[in-house]
């Protein structure tokens, strides 16, 4: 298998690299290697935000009205209600903006740098100039760099040259790496010459910060809904407003009610809600080791319908053993492999040449497995006399992959593995000799077994050929390996089916080792099976009608995962798709969910994925989606509340005004901000951390495309507001009709009305389930926001101060009892329609 050659092979040697003083003096002087941050001014940025909001503005309008009127004390009251929205709102950004730097550094790649004589892997935010900075296939380029060795290395710089075509780079003292590129092929060394924003994609970069991120679909429709709150909410401004200013003769007067009206219709709360749902949501999954790499993931997952997995290392243990040997020249076939067991001569020939056909160090299983199968059979370890000198990527279909060493004198080994049937095509073996290793194939794959064909070129051309097909290959045999499934895999496909997603496996192995695999895990279709070539064969409409029978695809590759993954987002499916190599780098960025591992993938695959999984284990998918349908209904249950809170609030405000009640203003701006006190954090903060309910992973996903509110939604939430009205604005015209006095009424009114939010609060745990469920499921924050409301309320009836302030008075135990009577009735009916309309549902309990 040696032969001469007419170079010598190429001999390598690094600088020492950066001593640890010397990297604190680069970094001293020229900065991290970081971007110049959006979130610089973030501080400011929040500021800005909170004190352009129109709640903060009306707060501090009416605050300048009670002033102009002499009246100090409502005044004084609002301008610290101000603050204490102010300070909320500010809280409630903080902590999202906290979650999100976290997400931010977890998610930054990493770089291997060589130091002092060693390598070390470092945040790419580390880098400083003159770092010697090694790159590999999968990996992102952390800063701009003069190559100093270049082994058939390609990259990918489409985000300076829009070109989709890997760039081959050289050695040749003048060509550069550029950060954010990504390496598609071999390996290069490179000395940094910029970091940061004074790279080329910094400078990009500047530009990219002028670019916002367009809206979810979900964040369009809040934000429609709070536009079309806050036209009414104008418009009742002004009809208030004309009204009382016509009726008093007192263009303050009118005023001051105008703004009343106006703070009880907007529902500022709902966008802040959403924004903290989304971060909090984020920051919870990285607690449960998966990374979000920005929060609109929270909203997607929640919708998830298929999702496309990977076999090797998501679906197996991706622990690689030799199994099995398969020799030409043996007729006895497919032999088992034992480690110390001895082999015959053509074992040995097939094993040694499986070995030169990887890496000489070693990443991926199979070829770490054969390194230490040669290593414990070989009479005389060749590899330390041998040197790389130049590589075939993986490529081709089927694929395969060539790697070529050379001695100090010139010898050269020839070898390629890959795709078994690629190999046995390229060999253009006699037909006994093709029928027998498809046949063996056959016989190994049905197994289970990861199989491999192996093949040497003993002649080769005096000039390495620009395609690896090109050289003469002759077949040495085939070799097995053993991948089992993960002991918990199976039981992780039935979560997906009972959830009511579609599970799909891709995978680069052959269909009959595909399949023997997609039988051991229970993949509901293991058949029909359909191959990459096939499915490049299929027309863009063709491969719509086959995906949705298709649970299984064998010999993918990049573009056909790239194909299926389109096909089923056009059939409107949400796709999540996992992968951890640089041929999942396109799959993973189309798919709506790209998922990567986040200790064996690439790092390219990592940069390409919405999600990262830090533990590698498939069932954190089941996680994450439980947790994003969680998020969801979490955040439509506080705005189920928020409309339904609402409604009583503005019509206890406009009706005894438009009316002529004899009492026309029952509630003033100082009730209305203390309720928007009340349920600002009872929406965002106490919503936000209910649990799970029992049930959320046994329905089927959400439609993405599908409203947030539905019709039978949002008209629940209008008649549980209009029934707490009624409730409320009966109370107060029954103390009218009574001839109770003006403050006495207004505090009936007023106590009823903080009572059904308490009572509320807890119907609104859940759409399905009653309070006999509900009251077992653990949130801290819950009693403590009911006991602070439940306290102020005492406090405004009881302390003299306060009573003056809103203008209540203390009530009679009979009073108070009429009050919480009503209370309960407007809100707890709810309770009983959720007890007749969900009695058989056999989850009762949180998850």
């Amino acid at each position: 298998m040696a032969v001469s050659a007419p170079e010598s092979p190429r001999t390598t040697s690094l600088p020492a690299g950066l001593a640890p003083a010397e990297v604190q003096r680069q970094r001293q002087r020229f900065g991290p290697n970081i971007l110049t941050s959006p979130n610089q001014h973030r501080l400011w940025s929040i500021i800005r935000g909170i004190v352009t909001e129109p709640m903060f503005v009306l707060l501090v309008l009416t605050a300048g009205v009670y002033l102009l009127i002499g009246s100090r004390s409502e005044a004084y009251v609002l301008l610290v209600a101000t603050a204490l929205v102010a300070g909320i709102s500010f809280y409630q950004e903080a902590r999202s903006d906290r979650a999100l730097q976290a997400l931010q550094q977890l998610t930054q790649p990493l770089a291997r740098v060589w130091r002092s004589g060693q390598e070390a892997q470092i945040p790419a935010e580390e880098i400083v100039v003159d770092d010697i900075l090694l790159v590999a296939e999968g990996e992102q380029v952390g800063a701009d760099g003069l190559l100093l060795e270049a082994h058939d290395l390609q990259t990918d710089e489409s985000f300076l040259t829009g070109e989709s075509q890997p760039v081959t780079k050289a050695a040749d003292g003048v060509q550069l790496l550029y950060a954010g590129s990504s390496v598609s092929g071999g390996t290069g060394v490179v000395r940094v010459s910029a970091v940061g924003s004074q790279t080329r994609l910094g400078l990009i970069g500047g530009l990219m910060q002028q670019v916002n991120t367009p809206p979810t679909p979900l964040q369009q429709q809040v934000r429609a809904f709070v536009r079309r709150m806050a036209l009414v909410g104008a418009t009742a401004f002004v009809m208030v407003w004309s009204y009382n200013w016509w009726e008093s003769g007192s263009f303050v007067h009118g005023l001051l009610h105008g703004l009343t009206i106006a703070m009880a219709v907007l529902p500022e709360e709902i966008p802040v809600a959403l924004s903290s749902f989304m971060a909090l949501g984020a920051w919870r999954l990285m607690r449960q080791r998966i990374l979000t790499k920005q929060p609109q993931t929270v909203e997607t997952l929640g919708s998830a319908t298929v999702i496309c997995v990977d076999k090797t290392g998501t679906l197996t243990q991706n622990r690689m053993a030799l199994s099995h040997l398969y020799c030409p020249t043996d007729a006895a076939g497919p032999q088992p492999f034992v480690l110390g067991q001895s082999l015959s001569s053509a074992a040995s020939q097939l094993l040694e040449t499986a070995m030169w056909a990887s890496e000489p160090q070693p990443f991926d299983p199979m070829e770490q497995a054969l390194h230490l199968a040669y290593a414990a059979t070989a009479a005389h370890d060749e590899r330390p006399a041998y040197t790389l000198v130049h590589e075939y990527p993986l490529g081709g279909h089927p694929p395969i992959m060539t790697h070529i060493f050379a001695n100090a004198v010139g010898q050269r080994l020839v070898a390629c593995k890959g795709a078994p049937e690629g190999i046995i095509a390229r060999c253009h073996l006699p037909a006994a000799a093709r029928a027998a290793a498809l046949a063996t194939l056959e016989e190994l794959a049905t197994t289970g077994l990861r199989v491999l064909g192996v093949a040497q070129c003993l002649v080769p051309p005096a000039t390495y050929p620009a395609d690896q097909e090109e050289f003469a290959w002759e077949f040495v045999g085939l070799v097995a390996f053993t991948d089992p499934p993960k002991p918990g895999t199976a039981a992780v496909l039935q979560q997906f089916y009972g959830a009511g997603l579609q599970v799909k496996m891709i995978t680069g192995d052959n269909a009959v080792t595909a399949a023997a695999i997609a039988r051991q895990i229970g993949l509901r279709h293991p058949e029909p099976v359909l191959s990459g070539a096939e499915v490049l064969q299929l027309s863009p409409a063709a491969l719509r009608q086959r995906v949705p029978d298709v649970d299984l695809y064998a010999r993918m590759f990049p573009e056909a995962k790239l194909r299926v993954v389109e096909a089923l987002k056009a059939n409107g499916a949400v796709v999540a798709m996992t992968g951890d190599g640089i041929n999942d780098g396109p799959a993973l960025k189309a798919a709506h969910i790209g998922v990567a591992m986040g200790q064996r993938g690439t790092e390219l695959a990592r940069q390409a994925a919405a999600l990262i999984l830090l533990d590698d284990e498939l069932s954190g998918m089941v996680t994450a989606v439980g947790f994003g349908r969680k998020i969801y209904d979490n955040l439509k249950k506080a705005v189920q509340y928020i409309i339904a809170i609402h409604i009583p609030l503005i019509l206890t405000v406009l009706v005894p005004s438009l009316l002529a009640w004899q009492y026309p203003v029952l509630l003033g701006p100082v009730h209305v901000i203390l309720l928007e006190l009340l349920m600002g954090p009872t929406c965002s903060i106490v919503f936000e951390n209910e649990p799970m309910e029992a049930d959320t992973l046994q329905r089927p996903p959400r439609v993405a495309a599908s409203s947030f509110l539905q019709l039978r939604e949002l008209g629940s939430s209008l008649v549980q507001g209009l029934v707490i009205a009624a409730g409320v604005l009966g109370v107060a015209a029954y103390a009218q009709s009574a001839g109770y006095s003006e403050t006495l009424t207004r505090t009936l009114t007023f106590t009823t009305l903080l009572l059904a939010n308490v009572l509320l609060t807890l119907v609104s745990r859940s759409r399905r389930h009653t309070l006999l469920t509900t009251l077992r499921y653990h949130n801290a924050l819950l009693p403590l926001m009911l006991g602070l409301t439940l306290l102020l309320l005492a406090l405004c009836l009881t302390i003299p101060a306060l009573q003056q302030l809103f203008q209540l008075q203390p009530l009679t135990g009979r009073q108070l009892a009429l009050c919480s009577a009503v209370a309960l009735a407007s809100t707890g009916w709810f309770e009983v329609y959720k007890a007749l309309r969900h009695s058989q549902s056999p989850n009762n309990k949180v998850a």
